[in-house]
């Protein structure tokens, strides 16, 4: 594995302020679609996709580790990045996620029941860079292998 370049200067800072942002949007949403009924029927349905996507593809152990279902032995098409977490499943390719990682990744879970539905229309809008993108912020950059622990 290479080693996690070091994010720019000034990067806490706007980090803070793309969760900041992501917060006051939320005042936006209805009551009803946050931490409801409906965000969990989001929730579960985000648990059947990555299920299904992950039972497909999956050629490793499936195990259940902090709260999440671990599908391991994707092809590296079949995720973003090193992982990605659906409902309660992190689909990922050989190698075992670290503890950090899974701490990241359940944030990620608690997320996906808060916001169901909207959860991938919001990350999208969120945008790609992990570190302006405040649900990749609020599970933990250092965890998430996003900037290295000495930062």
């Amino acid at each position: 594995m290479s080693p996690i370049p070091s994010p720019p200067t000034g990067w806490r800072e706007r980090a803070d302020r793309a969760v900041a942002r992501g917060r006051r949007l939320d005042r936006f949403i209805p009551a009803a679609l946050l931490d409801s009924r409906v965000s969990r029927v989001g929730y579960w349905y985000g648990c059947t996709v990555g299920w299904v996507w992950g039972s497909i593809w999956s050629t490793g152990r499936i195990e259940k580790r902090q709260g999440l279902w671990v599908f391991r032995g994707l092809p590296a098409w079949a995720f973003p990045r090193g992982g990605v977490c659906v409902g309660g499943c992190f689909l990922t390719g050989d190698d075992r996620p670290s503890d950090a990682v899974l701490r990241h990744e359940a944030v990620h879970k608690v997320q996906w029941r808060r916001y169901g539905f909207l959860m991938p229309v919001l990350y999208a809008l969120a945008g790609r860079d992990p570190l302006r993108n405040r649900f990749e912020i609020e599970a933990g950059l250092i965890d998430g292998n996003y900037v290295p622990r000495s930062h």
